[in-house]
């Protein structure tokens, strides 16, 4: 299993970090080169848990080296806080409401929305997948014949051997780190310390707690040599000063008010990416953007234009250091994670959404949540996979927060992560970084709330959201394909 790998991931990055780079080449007689472009995707991995952003626990030297030689970017949001349809997001730059069954997890992805990768292997790249592209899902029920993110390859090295040598390369490396489950004790034996760990305020803050954090940490340094290993084969064959590399993570970290929720905590991702050769390197961009930009921003990289029905806007003004037009802000939203709500209704799929909007801007975070009757992070006894609560991930601190709910010190914590919402939400980020006070019903708000509540729904109108058109739980009804993991592997 890849537990087994323990801290030989982390010197080799740790070594690798030392290297330098290669200068970017001149442009060819003939014309500047097609970027190759390498996506490197953690599982659940969370702003701001990277030492670029501050983090004095986890070490993440590949991170922070691309970060000082690239572009670093503050204010990188997921489409939806759940594998599959901020993965679809990425993959077609939309919002996943517009890709139907795309927008749950464990669903497919219907063939007829374009993917980056197969607009560029049309345009004559070499496209390839390692590890976990789209999913977990059913593609094969989309349409599909092979992953959204490409075909499949044993390794980066496989892929690069068997590229022809006068096609650029697109791949894509879909590590599984920092997914649960965790090998439980594996921060703590690899020198990671609990006294160091700062546990946010919606956590309650006890050595179990922390200990959980530090594995999870753990596993972002693995995948941070992952990333390394493929940088330094960028190096080895020549390809480092013309590639396009991006590092980021799906949706937030697998912890209560963390992955499924539209705060922060659950959508805001690290984001680096370095082009040799394009833009001053070094530089810290506070812009909001979203991951369904990457898609339109490799396209126009290669000199494709992309289809009109992308709804994310090209990142390349930001990287060649100039603003992009429009307004500061980015959509959230969620429809199913795992099946854990029973409908009544008896529909087959797979159990009931939690449906949510957000509009997320520098200054607020504003929620609607559209059945607030319904738990939000799923029915409090098990329905059909994970357990109680099952759209939060089974570990250490939900364990904790759960058997100790009726304690004084830990009832509030069950009260805020797994309790029901209101209809709507609202958060002053400068006062409530973490989200955790709802102003929305306070007078001296009034106005804000108003105004975004009026954003929101124009801009879910003008990208045709069924939630505004017809509020119908579709997404109630889109078949649910439960995983099936192959033998001897533990991650989903």
């Amino acid at each position: 299993m890849k537990q087994s790998r323990h801290h030989l991931g982390v010197a080799m990055a740790l070594a690798l970090s030392l290297a330098p780079l290669p200068a970017a080449n001149a442009p060819a007689a003939d014309g500047p080169r097609r970027p190759n472009i390498l996506v490197c995707l953690a599982d659940d991995w969370a702003w701001p848990h990277a030492g670029a952003y501050g983090d004095k626990v986890v070490r993440t030297p590949q991170f922070d080296r691309l970060a000082r030689e690239g572009v670093l970017f503050t204010h990188a949001f997921c489409a939806a806080p759940s594998c599959s349809p901020s993965r679809a997001g990425l993959l077609t730059g939309q919002w996943p409401h517009r890709l139907a069954e795309g927008g749950n997890l464990n669903g497919t992805l219907p063939k007829r929305f374009q993917v980056y990768p197969d607009l560029l292997e049309t345009a004559g790249y070499f496209v390839g997948l390692r590890g976990k592209g789209w999913g977990p899902g059913n593609a094969k029920a989309g349409g599909w014949t092979r992953n959204p993110a490409g075909p499949g390859f044993a390794s980066f090295a496989a892929f690069l051997k068997a590229r022809p040598k006068d096609r650029p390369f697109c791949f894509w490396f879909g590590s599984q780190d920092p997914h649960r489950d965790y090998e439980k004790g594996s921060g703590l034996r690899s020198g990671l310390k609990l006294e160091h760990v700062v546990v946010p305020p919606y956590l309650p803050d006890t050595p179990e707690v922390r200990s959980d954090i530090l594995d999870y940490y753990f596993e972002v340094q693995r995948f941070d040599a992952d990333v390394g290993e493929h940088l330094k084969l960028l190096q080895e064959t020549g390809e480092s000063e013309n590639t396009v590399v991006v590092v980021s993570g799906d949706n937030g970290w697998p912890f209560p008010h963390g992955k499924t929720c539209l705060y922060d905590a659950g959508s805001r991702q690290p984001l680096a990416i370095r082009w040799p050769g394009r833009g001053q390197g070094g530089r810290t961009v506070d812009t909001l953007v979203s991951l369904t930009d990457l898609a339109p921003t490799f396209l126009e990289a290669a000199g494709l234009k992309p289809p009109p029905e992308m709804t994310g806007r090209s990142l390349l003004r930001l990287l060649d250091g100039q603003p992009l037009p429009g307004p500061n802000r980015v959509l959230l939203e969620r429809e199913r994670h795992a099946a854990v709500r029973r409908d009544d209704g008896g529909h087959p799929s797979g159990g009931l959404s939690y449906p949510a909007r957000a509009l997320r801007t520098s200054e607020f975070l504003f929620i609607r949540n559209f059945r607030p009757d319904r738990w939000p992070e799923g029915d409090p006894e098990l329905f059909m996979q994970v357990g109680p609560f099952g759209d939060v991930d089974n570990g250490p601190t939900k364990a904790l927060i759960l058997a100790r709910r009726d304690e004084p010190a830990i009832a509030p914590f069950f009260r805020l992560n797994f309790g029901k919402r209101p209809a709507e939400e609202l958060y002053d980020l400068a006062k409530d970084p973490h989200q955790i006070r709802n102003v929305a019903d306070q007078p001296a708000y009034g106005e804000v709330r108003k105004k975004l509540r009026a954003e929101l729904d124009a801009w879910l109108k003008e990208t045709g959201d069924p939630r505004l058109v017809k509020d119908d739980d579709r997404w109630d009804r889109y078949e649910y394909f439960f995983p099936r993991p192959p033998p001897g592997l533990n991650k989903k």
